[in-house]
C-alpha cells in the first residue's frame, strides 16, 4: 500500500471532479478526521489516517482491503470508478438524475436510463457530465454520464438514452465474487 503519485492523484481527482466538482476537499478534510487515498494492487482505497496507521502493521500479502475501494486503474492507466464509492459521492453530487419506479429495475440490471424512465434531472446538467442516479424516494442507485443535456432531454423521443450506465448497486449481487 502506497500513496498515489502526482499523476495518479490528478487522474483520480479529475474523475471524482466529474461527479462532485469542488467538493473533493470535503472528502479529504472531514470533521471526524483526515482521510486519504492509497493505492494497493491497482485499486485506490479511501481510508482515515488512523486506519492507515493500523493497516501499516499488516503484511502486504495479507492485506485485502484497507479501506473503501473507490475504483481501480486499468492496464492503460485510466481510472475506473467503482460502485463502492457511491455512498461517498452521493451526498456531494452536483448533478443528479431521478428515475421512475418502473425504470429502477432496468437500471439496476445494468441498462442505460431512457427518457421514458427519467423522473427529474438537475437543471443545467451538461452533456457528458457525471451524474448520480437516484430513485424517486431519494435513494442513490448508482452513477453514470449524462448522454443529453437538460435542455435536450426535454425534446428527445421517449426511447432515447439520457444517461449512460456506469455503475449501480445491483453490482453487489451480480459481481459479489470480484468486488473488494
Amino acid at each position: 500500500m502506497r500513496p498515489l503519485t502526482e499523476a495518479e492523484t490528478r487522474v483520480v481527482f479529475e474523475k471524482l471532479g466529474k461527479y462532485i466538482g469542488e467538493n473533493i476537499q470535503l472528502l479529504v478534510d472531514r470533521p471526524d478526521g483526515t482521510y486519504c487515498f492509497r493505492l494497493h494492487r491497482d485499486r485506490v482505497y479511501y481510508l482515515s489516517e488512523k486506519l492507515l496507521k493500523l493497516a501499516a502493521s499488516v503484511p502486504r500479502d495479507s492485506l485485502v482491503a484497507p479501506g473503501t475501494c473507490f475504483g481501480k486503474f486499468t492496464k492503460s492507466q485510466k481510472f475506473r470508478l467503482s460502485v463502492t464509492a457511491l455512498d461517498f459521492l452521493a451526498p456531494y453530487a452536483k448533478y443528479k438524475v431521478w428515475v421512475k419506479p418502473g425504470s429502477e429495475q432496468s437500471f439496476l440490471y445494468g441498462n442505460h436510463v431512457l427518457k421514458s424512465g427519467l423522473g427529474r434531472i438537475t437543471e443545467n446538467t451538461a452533456q457528458y457530465q457525471g451524474v448520480v442516479v437516484y430513485s424517486m424516494a431519494d435513494v442513490p442507485l448508482g452513477f453514470g454520464v449524462a448522454a443529453k443535456s437538460t435542455q435536450e432531454c426535454r425534446k428527445v423521443d421517449p426511447l432515447a438514452i439520457v444517461v449512460f450506465h456506469q455503475a449501480d448497486v445491483g453490482e453487489y449481487v451480480r459481481n459479489e465474487d470480484t468486488l473488494t
